[in-house]
């Protein structure tokens, strides 16, 4: 299940990317009246209302494909890199206390 949702996302993703590169910028319309371009392909108003529906519901999909994949891995058993290491106790060391007729040392000069 996990595999073929992860298929379906990565789709989905590519999918997207390619619907949004169609779409033209808001600076296109400047290029159009100096160079003449016809949209008559797709009717008067162009792709755009197209496009933007069509990137609205992939983008849906996109997140319910998220949403899935995420609740998928939390409810997955976890496991953790650190479960193979062996523990070890920490060292102890022990402070002895100074001798109460200690003299400091002394540097050279």
């Amino acid at each position: 299940m996990k595999l073929i949702l992860t298929f379906i996302h990565v789709i989905i993703c590519i999918i997207l990317i390619l619907v949004i590169l169609l779409q033209k910028g808001k600076g296109a319309d400047m290029g159009a009246a100096f160079g003449g371009s016809s949209q008559t392909v797709f009717g008067s108003t162009g792709a755009m209302p197209f496009l933007q529906k069509l990137t609205t519901i992939i983008a849906v999909i996109f997140m319910f494909t998220s949403l899935g994949l995420s609740l998928l891995k939390s409810n997955s058993l976890s496991s953790s890199v650190m479960e193979k290491v062996k523990q070890t106790p920490a060292p102890v060391t022990k402070t002895l206390p100074a001798a109460k007729n200690s003299k400091p040392l002394k540097k050279n000069p």
